[in-house]
């Protein structure tokens, strides 16, 4: 009896890949944070308490989730739109704009703070326009929005791209020659398709902008109370020597975000089982 010919792979075989993406992200990702919740469990439960439960921590943490959640939902729309222009549309300078799109990724997050702070500040170039109507952006809440959307876009836009280009043209030509309307067939056809990517890039951009710290601190203005994110709060604890503190708000924003981002995941299985669901 002839033994079946195994086509060899390019890859080693599945005992030695798992034991090194085991190893990799033991090494790079678990013990980081394993480290981050010994070092919190080293601090009495009192003293854990004053430092989370701190109203200027408190106000930090209103600042950084909600402004997260408003960037990533802001990218969500926003993004959209962008991935959808120009994955539907060809006209002149289409590939510089894509090439823009990932600009954020490359450029150094305190580069972005100080061009935002030079264009939205009260003599800047958008800034001194809007400034006669009472609106400050610059040392503001939304200066801070405006700097995580910022940083957070690429993933929308990269994630829905793809999704829309697997979107068949063939059923919305069917649909529309059936007499269904532009809505019903964004309704029925493309959002179905394109909504788990889209939850995927909101996910990640929501993520990003939780941690982020260099684009904003120039642009936040950092007043304690008012426009003081967590991870500011982080970076001072440790240039007081408070290890200990910082690693309790380290830890804190790593529940929060786990939480959050296990809800939303939760939430993208939902809306995919029932759009399987609504197409039986």
């Amino acid at each position: 009896m002839s033994r079946p010919i195994r086509t060899p792979s390019i890859l080693p075989g599945f005992g030695l890949t798992l034991g090194f993406t085991t190893f990799f992200l033991g090494a790079i990702v678990l013990i980081p944070l394993a480290a981050l919740v010994m070092k919190t469990a080293s601090m009495g439960w009192r003293d854990f308490l004053d430092v989370v439960l701190d109203p200027r921590a408190l106000a930090s943490y209103r600042l950084s989730f909600g402004a997260s959640l408003l960037a990533a939902a802001l990218n969500g729309i926003f993004g959209f739109i962008i991935a959808w222009t120009l994955v539907r549309y060809e006209f002149p300078g289409r590939k510089l704009i894509d090439a823009l799109i990932d600009m954020p990724f490359a450029l150094p997050t305190a580069v972005s703070g100080i061009a935002l702070t030079a264009v939205f500040a009260a003599n800047g170039w958008i800034g001194q326009h809007i400034a006669p109507f009472g609106i400050k952006v610059a040392y503001t809440w939304i200066g801070v929005v405006v700097a995580l959307t910022l940083i957070g876009l690429p993933f929308v836009v990269r994630s829905v791209q793809p999704a829309l280009l697997e979107v068949q043209r063939d059923l919305e030509d069917a649909a529309e020659t059936l007499g269904a309307g532009r809505f019903t067939i964004f309704r029925r056809i493309i959002f179905p398709t394109v909504m788990p990517a889209l939850a995927t890039g909101f996910t990640m951009a929501f993520a990003r902008a939780v941690g982020e710290y260099g684009s904003v601190i120039f642009i936040a203005g950092n007043l304690p109370m008012k426009t003081e994110i967590t991870p500011l709060l982080i970076v001072i604890k440790l240039e007081q020597f408070d290890y200990a503190g910082a690693a309790a708000l380290g830890f804190v924003m790593l529940l929060m975000s786990f939480i959050m981002l296990l809800s939303i995941n939760l939430l993208q299985t939902w809306g995919r089982r029932h759009v399987v669901a609504a197409g039986r």
